[in-house]
């Protein structure tokens, strides 16, 4: 009887140390700020795909909703709450929470370099303590916001155009004469149509998603800025992870980062395309390229040095160039 008591106890001590040790399969409720069938939406639809496939008995994902259920800019809200544990979204959308999201919108280095130099640790700590939630990972990188137009620009001077904005380029458009005016995506197609705006900041990649390029007939080159989309995490989620499943998640997190590598491809494919739709490309003289460069990060650092003073410089010598 004692042994039979002792074989039992022994087999419960077993089963708690391996319950400790690997954990049970834990659910992530993911939402994503940019609509499923969008380039934005793709790397994060094949990232769901693969931990559910392989993380059998250790992680899942489950995808609630999209822009169509949750605003883009309701997400950082919704993560740092709670509500959600995982979003496939961009700094830009919840640089109310943390202004200091927006050098991810500025960084001149590629994200291994900035996991190397300890620009991804700031900012993720940065992260953690305002918004709680980890920056897990950068998900787009390399690819350029451009100016598109309805008309032919004259030179980098934009003066008397009306250009669609967010508020990361604004300030600027601003510098460049253009009036920034603040256009939901899904009425900008209208706003072109009517003459309401002129043109607008977009990515080098996605106009086809959303039917703009019947509307557009230029491309400026070149761009400006270092488009981000990243997957950030709650950090109470983050916290209840087990090693097991923070080595996994890791593990996919290096995965997902290697795919940046066809941006610079995908990029130069959709040029191409919008070539073939009629978008011709209006080349900035070589005389006004610098400038108008750097115009751009002069307005985009000015506006965090603005907004967060005690970050501002160690973050700007992280993620530029040093321009």
């Amino acid at each position: 009887m004692h042994k039979t008591s002792t074989r039992l106890a022994a087999g419960v001590l077993f089963a708690l140390v391996a319950s400790t040790s690997h954990g049970a399969e834990i659910t992530l409720k993911a939402v994503t700020a940019f609509g499923k069938d969008t380039f934005f939406a793709k790397r994060f639809n094949a990232f769901v795909e693969k931990v559910n496939a392989e993380g059998k008995g250790v992680m899942k994902i489950q995808v609630v909703g999209g822009p169509e259920s949750m605003p883009p800019f309701e997400v950082g809200n919704a993560l740092r709450a709670g509500v959600v544990d995982f979003a496939n979204s961009t700094g830009v959308f919840h640089a109310n929470l943390v202004p200091e999201a927006l050098a991810m919108t500025l960084a001149e280095k590629p994200m291994a370099e900035l996991r190397a130099n300890g620009g991804h640790a700031l900012l993720d700590k940065i992260h953690r303590e305002k918004a709680n939630m980890v920056w897990l990972a950068r998900v787009s990188d390399g690819l350029e916001y451009h100016i598109y137009t309805s008309k032919k620009p004259t030179g980098s001077d934009f003066s008397g155009y009306k250009l669609r904005s967010v508020p990361v380029y604004r300030a600027f458009f601003q510098a460049i004469g253009a009036a920034p005016l603040q256009v939901p995506p899904g009425e900008v197609y209208t706003a072109l149509e009517r003459g309401v705006v002129d043109g607008y900041g977009w990515p080098s990649m996605g106009i086809f998603d959303l039917g703009w390029q019947e509307k557009t007939k230029y491309r400026v080159d070149p761009g400006f800025y270092n488009v981000e989309v990243s997957f950030f995490m709650n950090q109470n989620t983050w916290k209840k992870l087990d090693a097991s499943q923070r080595a996994f998640l890791e593990k996919q997190i290096a995965w997902v980062e290697a795919q940046t590598a066809e941006d610079l491809k995908a990029a130069e494919d959709e040029k191409a395309r919008q070539a073939k739709a009629g978008i011709e490309t209006f080349e900035l003289p070589a005389s006004e390229v610098n400038l108008f460069r750097a115009k751009a990060y002069e307005a985009g650092w000015k506006g965090v040095e603005q907004a967060s003073p005690q970050h501002a410089a160690q973050l700007k010598t992280l993620f530029s160039n040093g321009r």
